[in-house]
């Protein structure tokens, strides 16, 4: 029976990739995945010494770990992160599409390499990273997305193309959930809420106004977000579906 609980060793064996993976959300799934007994590998872009980091923390919880340059705007790099990720740890199980990017702004002031950088990193990249691993992964093999309390509930204007961008990663959870339901693997997608992160702080100056958006008043944190990943990461009976870490902002 799944339950909201986990407890160390529930993905012992298991190897992980986590997009993004330097900071924020994505490292704290890294790290919360590897409690659970799972090695892990992250990608960043430029954030090489946080990465770094993540690996020592990950080497101390006695797991694997490996640091990958990889932007998931290449195509190349994107599905080439999975293969690099089987080379250096024997296998993937485990895929968390965190890597993304945002261009908040009026839609007449959205330039066309605004939209082509969005659309790359946040739907292509996530695309044919999720292509390249469900050719590996066997039954038990888990895709999980990371989405965002704007596909649900949009408080304001600015949001137009990073709301598209994070849309279309519910129709694709939705797809792969049905596509590979029958070789025994698992798709869903997380929304956070305001999180507290180097990205967007809760001591911000925008923070206000965003934590009053949640029902609870707050930002949450990134290890509120990775407990539901690493969940996820474990569950069975659990696929196709969306869940909002976000305080109530959709409430």
């Amino acid at each position: 029976m799944d339950v909201m609980t986990t407890t160390y060793g529930t993905l012992h064996g298991k190897v992980a990739l986590v997009t993004g993976g330097s900071r924020g959300i994505g490292a704290a799934t890294a790290l919360q995945l590897a409690r659970e007994g799972a090695d892990v590998a992250v990608t960043y872009v430029s954030g090489k010494e946080g990465a770094a980091d993540v690996v020592r923390r990950v080497e101390a919880l006695g797991r694997r770990a490996v640091a990958l340059r990889a932007d998931s705007a290449d195509a190349e790099e994107a599905a080439g992160s999975v293969r690099r990720t089987t080379e250096a740890l024997g296998g993937l199980d485990v895929l968390v599409n965190n890597a993304g990017v945002g261009v908040l702004g009026p839609l007449d002031g959205l330039s066309l390499v605004d939209i082509d950088r969005v659309l790359s990193v946040n739907v292509r990249g996530v695309f044919l990273t999720s292509q390249a691993a469900a050719a590996h992964m066997g039954p038990g093999g888990r895709i999980i997305m990371i989405g965002t309390c704007m596909t649900q509930r949009v408080p304001g204007p600015g949001g137009t193309l990073y709301a598209t961008s994070k849309s279309a990663l519910t129709g694709l959870t939705k797809a792969l959930a049905r596509e590979l339901g029958p070789r025994g693997i698992t798709a869903n997608i997380v929304h956070p809420g305001p999180t507290d992160t180097d990205m967007n702080p809760a001591a911000g100056p925008f923070a206000a106004g965003q934590a009053a958006m949640t029902a609870l008043g707050r930002f949450g944190t990134a290890e509120e977000v990775a407990s539901m990943v690493t969940y996820l990461a474990g569950a069975d009976y659990v696929t196709g579906a969306e869940f909002a870490v976000d305080g109530g902002h959709a409430a």
